[in-house]
């Protein structure tokens, strides 16, 4: 009887030991995954943006003409330097108000000299921190297989022609086809088949796709951001000026040394393989291939009857 209550109880002891050895087992195995989970966020990099207070972030206030150059540039950048580049997009009249009426900003990046100008009139940027980035020849884009045969500007003030072209009050290339259809005597004739305005140079250049128009007066490289698009160069006596997309760091910046840090990558070889990558020009003598005569830069100012000379867009 006594071995009996014996053996109950060197069981009972047993069972009690395995018990406290699964618990610790469990524990263990519990350290062990979250260490894991740590090791991993520790060494795949991203722990320093968990932990760290510190981030610098920087914002920059661009046009549209360079959206996709500058998202990538922006995010390998930032995987370079960590500081994050946070880019609002718009027209580039529309960036530069937002900047004046907020106060706030480390970057201006428009999409020509002309709003570069205006910026620095209105103390926006520091003017000795510009640089050129890139450059814009003007264009036509049509549909995919140029269903209405369009070859030439001349083509655009074809009865029924559906153009579309940017707002020329805000948004840079719609200045500049403007200036085209007026230096090439279109601008009433063509005029009347401008059906709506864009608001960027990004939407511009999404119309042909959308099947919404027949033609765009829009940017060279709008050609090569989309398979959809195909591009009619205008010959080089029918383009008056050229634009190319400068930067600045802001004259409000908290962040000056880290503003024009990016401004050194973007003009940096390995921020021009990127802009080169996107079908931008990013040497004046490459831009001048296009247009030998076309001016750089300089300024244009809007006909006071432009209201009169549109169509369905005014």
């Amino acid at each position: 009887m006594w071995l009996v209550h014996i053996r109950d109880i060197k069981l009972i002891i047993k069972l009690k030991t395995m018990v406290s050895t699964l618990k610790n087992y469990r524990t263990l195995f519990i350290i062990i995954f979250y260490m894991s989970i740590f090791t991993s966020v520790f060494y795949s990099g991203y722990a320093e943006k968990l932990f760290s207070r510190d981030i610098t972030e920087i914002r920059a206030f661009c046009g549209s003409a360079s959206k996709p150059a500058l998202e990538e540039s922006a995010g390998i950048f930032e995987e370079k330097t960590g500081i994050r580049v946070v880019l609002y997009f718009s027209g580039s009249g529309t960036a530069l108000s937002q900047m004046k009426l907020s106060r706030k900003g480390d970057l201006y990046i428009p999409g020509s000299p002309e709003y570069m100008a205006r910026a620095a009139k209105e103390g926006i940027i520091d003017k000795k921190t510009t640089r050129i980035i890139a450059y814009l020849i003007p264009a036509m884009l049509v549909r995919k297989g140029n269903p209405r045969d369009i070859q030439k500007l001349t083509d655009l003030a074809k009865p029924g022609m559906r153009v579309a072209i940017a707002d020329p009050e805000s948004v840079v290339i719609g200045l500049y086809a403007v200036e085209i259809l007026e230096k090439n005597g279109l601008l009433e004739a063509v005029g009347k088949n401008i059906v709506t305005f864009s608001e960027s140079a990004s939407k511009a250049a999404s119309l042909i796709p959308l099947n919404t128009v027949d033609a765009v007066i829009g940017w060279r490289v709008f050609g090569i951001w989309s398979s959809d698009n195909r591009l009619v160069l205008l010959p080089s006596d029918q383009i008056p000026r050229i634009a190319y997309i400068p930067a600045a760091v802001s004259s409000f910046s908290k962040n000056p040394d880290a503003a024009n840090a990016f401004i050194e990558f973007l003009t940096g070889e390995e921020g021009q393989e990127i802009f080169t990558r996107w079908g931008y020009i990013t040497s004046e003598e490459s831009a001048f291939e296009f247009s030998p005569e076309a001016a750089v830069g300089g300024e244009y100012r809007l006909p006071e009857n432009l209201s009169s000379l549109l169509g369905a867009a005014k």
